[in-house]
């Protein structure tokens, strides 16, 4: 092995590389040269044990590894010239240092600093709910006051709502499935499904259903017949779950207290969704239906039951003629029952869709069709329960 490998470095008080009268590393029993002697005194002196110099920084590569090289303070690599080995300089020391498995790398390791806590996350209800509630209170003034000063204006809300709502859902099917409901036949069909529903009831709901249907069958034929079973089905569900459900808020507002028949079917049912979403957020802890919409829980569903039976007695009580609280108990029961599976079929739809909201017309809300969800089908229970209760009058 050559002197670069075991070369010493320079000893602090010596000539750099210095060994005594000749360059050929001190004789067999010698000791080198160290910080106390110079190199005649070092001739005449016996062997004494020498505590190798810390070595400087910037030496070669096996000095700055010689901490973790086995053996002690005697037989480090770098402390002998020339290759001579521990035992030709010294056999009359016995090595005390242990073998390198022996030796602890970290006998006492410094504890860790113990680290912070983090910060509990506060909950979030994942939409802007000062625009969310801002643009509720808007939507809310123009069907009360449409409601109560001409009913005609409040079907026209009604379909403009539905209209909306078709545009939505068939623009997503398109872009995600690409399927092709005629908006058209769809359109006019829906807004004529509500105003036949208000003028001639629940017959004149279903011809106007039937007629749409049979005007989306036609309307599909002017273009290539590939995809015409999946465009046509999907076209004849768009009307039966947009406009013909809402149609039966028109027939609500045709009895003689049909303005608040629907104030109480509107209330019920954003109170359902607001007791859901209250007692949820603070209280959740078991997914309802965590594969439809993990967001909502078994605590919500029980809060939005709480809450709406409790608006169901009030309204019941004192909106609704001939009515009594504990119908109302019965009514706020199956609003939040229809409420919440509403609200889950459309969660179904979107998750099949890929997508998280149908629109983005309402800031805080999403699309016409993420508030008509939980509506739509508690349209028809409301408006059967009111018959079964206190008559169509």
């Amino acid at each position: 092995m050559n002197d670069s490998s075991w070369g010493a470095p320079p000893h602090a008080g010596s000539p750099a590389g210095y060994w005594g009268p000749t360059d050929r590393g001190p004789a067999q029993g010698a000791a080198p040269a160290g910080p106390a002697y110079d190199a005649p005194e070092a001739q005449q002196t016996r062997p004494m044990p020498v505590v190798p110099d810390v070595p400087a920084h910037g030496g070669n590569q096996d000095d700055d590894r010689g901490a973790a090289r086995p053996g002690g303070p005697l037989f480090r690599e770098g402390t002998f010239h020339g290759g001579t080995s521990p035992h030709q300089m010294f056999r009359d020391e016995t090595p005390s240092a242990q073998p390198h498995a022996a030796v602890p790398q970290n006998p006492d390791p410094m504890p860790d600093a113990p680290q912070p806590a983090p910060a509990p996350q506060k909950k979030s209800a994942g939409r802007d709910l000062g625009a969310a509630i801002g643009v509720g209170v808007g939507l809310g003034v123009v069907i009360v006051a449409s409601l109560f000063i001409v009913k005609a204006v409040f079907v026209g809300v009604i379909a403009v709502a539905v209209v909306v709502g078709l545009w939505e859902l068939t623009s997503r099917l398109q872009e995600r499935k690409g399927i092709k409901a005629p908006l058209v036949p769809l359109a006019l069909g829906g807004a004529a499904m509500v105003v036949a529903g208000y003028v001639r009831g629940a017959e004149g709901a279903w011809v106007a259903m039937a007629l749409t249907a049979l005007a989306v069958l036609v309307w599909r034929m002017t273009e290539p017949p590939e995809g015409y079973l999946k465009d046509v089905t999907a076209g004849v569900f768009a009307a039966f779950y947009v406009p013909f459900l809402a149609t039966f808020v028109a027939l609500m507002l045709t009895a003689d207290d049909g303005a608040q028949r629907v104030l109480t079917f509107l209330v019920l049912t954003v109170v359902s969704d607001t007791g859901a979403y209250a007692v949820g957020w603070r209280f959740g802890r078991h997914k309802l239906a965590p594969r439809i919409s993990p967001g909502k829980t078994r605590e919500g569903l029980l809060g939005a039951v709480s809450f709406a039976m409790v608006a169901g007695a009030l309204c019941m009580q004192f909106l609704i003629d001939d009515g009594t609280w504990w119908q109302g108990l019965l009514l706020g029961l199956a609003v939040a029952a229809s409420a919440t599976l509403g609200d889950l079929g459309e969660s179904m739809i979107k998750r099949d869709l890929g997508i998280k909201d149908m629109g983005t017309l309402l800031p805080g809300h999403g699309g016409i069709m993420d508030r008509l969800d939980s509506l739509l089908p508690t349209a028809p229970v409301v408006w059967l329960l009111l018959v079964l209760f206190v008559g169509s009058g």
